[in-house]
């Protein structure tokens, strides 16, 4: 793995994300995925500046993907290693799109403690 992926890594193993089991360097058909959940079929890709020349490459790859009733969500290396908690919320958006019923935030605060905030005002992360 790459040093962005090990970082994105960080965030899905061990089922942190939702208490969904995510898979790294899986097959499926020609491809190796970055990560996928089998569960909510959710592909996640990390792309460097390789992909840029490889545009055509990767449409193919994605339709294939979406065929097969995958998501494919891609983010830029920088994208992981800057703005890694923006990654992390988009990824718990698509997850909540695709679950039938929604898990709550693993990292929210039993009720009663912690900041006083409502329901609404919460922001759901990895």
């Amino acid at each position: 793995m790459t040093d962005t992926e090990r970082t994105l890594w960080k965030v899905l193993r061990s089922r942190q994300c939702a208490g969904l089991k995510f898979r790294r360097q899986h097959p499926f058909g020609d491809y190796i995925l970055d990560f996928v959940c089998l569960s909510c079929k959710l592909v996640i890709e990390v792309d460097g500046g390789q992909h840029c020349s490889q545009t055509e490459y990767d449409e193919i790859r994605t339709s294939r993907l979406q065929s097969a009733g995958f998501v494919v969500l891609r983010f830029w290396n920088n994208e992981v290693i800057e703005e890694v908690e923006a990654v992390k919320e988009k990824i718990w958006m698509n997850i909540q799109e695709r679950l039938p019923h929604p898990h709550p935030h693993p990292d929210l605060p039993p009720e009663g403690e912690g900041i006083k905030c409502s329901q609404s005002a919460r922001v759901m992360l990895c």
